[in-house]
C-alpha cells in the first residue's frame, strides 16, 4: 500500500474499532454481525488490510454508520467540504481505475457520492447492497457499461441511468479511452439490521 491508502487504512481502523469498542463488541461479535471473519476485523482495525467496499460495507452497517462515517472524522458537522483530492480511494483498478468517495451523509438514510475513472478495460463488480439501495450515475466521459439485474446498457458521455443497487451489479469501460463517471448510491435504513446475508 502506498502512503495515503495506508493512512486510510489507519484511519478506517482506528474508527472501526472506536466504534465498536463503544458498543462493548468483540471482534467475534462484528465479524459474525458483519458476515466477516474475525481476522478480517482484526486486519481491518489494524490497518493492515485493503478491505473491499463490499467488506467495508457490511461493517459499516453492522456497526450502524454509513460508509462516508468510516472515513470521515467522527465529529458531526452541519456542512462538509471535500476539496479536490481529498476524497477516499476505496477502489483502485488493475488498468488505472479509481473509485473515490467524495462526500456522504450520516445514517440512518445514507448517500454517497463517488468521482470514477475506469481506464481501457476496467472492470468493477459490485455485490448487491442492502434492500432499497438506489444508484444514479451520469458518465462524463468516455463509454461505459453497467450490467445490472441480468441486464447490459452501454452508456455514452452525457448519459445517466438509475437502477436499483440492492442485486449484483458492475461498470466496464470497453472503449480504448478512460472513462468517467460520477455515482450518487442512496442506502435507505443504515445500521438497522436488514443487510441480508450474503455468501461469501
Amino acid at each position: 500500500m502506498d502512503a495515503s491508502t495506508t493512512a486510510l487504512a489507519a484511519a478506517i481502523g482506528g474508527r472501526v474499532r472506536q466504534e465498536r469498542q463503544s458498543r462493548g463488541w468483540t471482534l467475534d461479535r462484528l465479524a459474525e454481525m458483519a458476515g466477516v471473519s474475525r481476522r478480517m476485523v482484526v486486519n481491518v482495525e489494524q490497518g493492515t488490510a485493503n478491505p473491499s467496499v463490499g467488506t467495508l460495507l457490511r461493517i459499516s452497517d453492522s456497526l450502524g454508520v454509513g460508509l462516508p462515517a468510516l472515513v470521515e472524522s467522527p465529529e458531526p458537522k452541519p456542512v462538509k467540504v471535500v476539496r479536490n483530492g481529498e476524497g477516499a480511494i476505496l477502489w483502485s483498478g488493475e488498468l488505472g481505475g479509481r473509485g473515490v468517495l467524495v462526500g456522504g451523509t450520516e445514517s440512518p438514510d445514507v448517500v454517497e457520492l463517488w468521482d470514477w475513472t475506469l481506464g481501457p478495460g476496467d472492470h468493477h463488480g459490485s455485490e448487491a447492497h442492502s434492500p432499497g439501495t438506489k444508484e444514479l450515475m451520469q458518465v462524463q466521459q468516455g463509454t461505459v457499461t453497467v450490467v445490472t439485474a441480468g441486464q447490459s446498457f452501454l452508456l455514452g458521455t452525457g448519459d445517466a441511468i438509475t437502477f436499483p443497487g440492492d442485486v449484483a451489479h458492475s461498470y466496464t469501460n470497453p472503449g480504448a479511452e478512460q472513462a468517467r463517471f460520477c455515482l450518487a448510491v442512496f442506502e435507505p435504513g443504515v445500521g438497522s439490521g436488514h443487510r441480508p446475508e450474503v455468501a461469501r
